[in-house]
């Protein structure tokens, strides 16, 4: 009974994840008549599949301010948005399960700090500015930062304390780095506070175009790692009894965790709580088998940052609040419910 409930909420929340996706193309911070920006929308997504029929390159004919409200600010953002929200999701369930730790969360292992840190090094040294530019350093980072964090870790055997302690230990040398580039160096600071939010805003598609690879190869490692989380989840020396390397379960664990949070942390900025929260979520639902824990988180992830998008848009008008910001204001107290009533499942 419950695999077949199981079943039946992938399509659910696949649906629920499209309507998101539709909304958030349809509403932003400032009112156009919702007919204007559907013809529009409906063109473009008629000129895409033909392209594809024919095999060509798209061109989306933009003869109105609609149509670039549309095509050049709302469509990136939103498929960003989706693209990060599938990928932090995932790489949530990823860490909670490898570190056993209920309140892991992404950051904890130093990706998002050594994204933060490459990005301010490269504003201060090299004068990077355009969002390219910062997707690149801040992957690069993500990726030294992981590398140190589990050759750290494989010196003392691998175990979930020695990642967490790595991490915890490289993240606060990171934010200091970080800190004392952005004290001495006002342009450090002006961009770099921006970016650090955590925003869709303000991105071409250019960024989701160079993101897109990293996240899905991603996604790929994060669907099929499902069953050795669960082997995991006996104890180390349970794994290693049943013939699994746990080394190189965890190395292959930290490159998909690095893959997917330092693509989207270097396309939107670190994404807080949403890789804390939605794990808990699908646990709630699916049980503890992590070949269902981590599509599902991995949905939610994308239902949340689209949603909380869709959110920061409509309530600040005719501003708006960074979805980082409203993921905070929404995951704080969904989290403090969850500790109150001792829902936090042990991992």
């Amino acid at each position: 009974m419950r695999r077949s409930l199981r079943v039946l909420g992938i399509p659910v929340l696949i649906a629920a994840l499209v309507g998101l996706v539709i909304a958030s193309v349809l509403f932003g911070t400032r009112p156009v008549p919702l007919d204007e920006v559907w013809t529009s929308f409906a063109a473009g997504i008629s000129e895409i599949w033909s392209a594809l029929v024919d095999l060509r390159i798209p061109q989306i004919t933009k003869d109105t301010d609609v149509d670039g409200i549309v095509w050049d600010l709302r469509v990136p953002r939103t498929l960003l948005g989706l693209l990060a929200g599938l990928a932090v999701g995932a790489a949530g369930a990823i860490t909670q399960g490898h570190t056993r730790n209920p309140i892991a969360d992404p950051g904890m292992l130093g990706v998002n700090a050594g994204a933060a840190c490459a990005v301010v090094g490269g504003i201060y040294l090299l004068g990077i500015t355009s969002p390219v530019a910062f997707m690149f350093f801040g992957l690069l980072g993500a990726i030294i930062a992981a590398t140190v964090v589990f050759g750290l870790s494989a010196l003392s055997g691998s175990s979930p304390l020695t990642l967490v302690l790595a991490g915890t230990g490289l993240t606060a040398m990171l934010t200091a780095i970080t800190s004392s580039i952005v004290l001495v160096d006002t342009n450090s600071l002006d961009q770099w506070r921006f970016w650090s939010v955590g925003s869709t805003a303000g991105r071409g598609i250019d960024v989701f175009w160079a993101s897109l690879p990293f996240i899905a190869v991603g996604l790929v490692f994060a669907l099929a790692s499902g069953f050795f989380l669960n082997v995991l989840s006996l104890g180390d020396d349970m794994t290693k009894a049943l013939g699994s390397r746990v080394v190189l379960i965890r190395a292959l664990g930290i490159l998909t965790i690095t893959l997917l949070i330092g693509a989207a942390t270097a396309a939107c900025g670190p994404i807080v709580f949403l890789g804390l929260v939605v794990p808990h979520i699908a646990r709630g639902i699916v049980g503890a088998d992590y070949r269902w824990i981590i599509p599902y988180s991995a949905l939610f992830g994308g239902i949340l940052l689209v949603g909380c998008d869709i959110l920061g848009r409509i309530v600040a008008r005719p501003g708006e609040v960074q979805v980082g910001v409203m993921l905070a204001l929404v995951g704080a107290p969904f989290l403090i419910v969850m500790v109150r009533r001792q829902k936090l499942a042990s991992v």
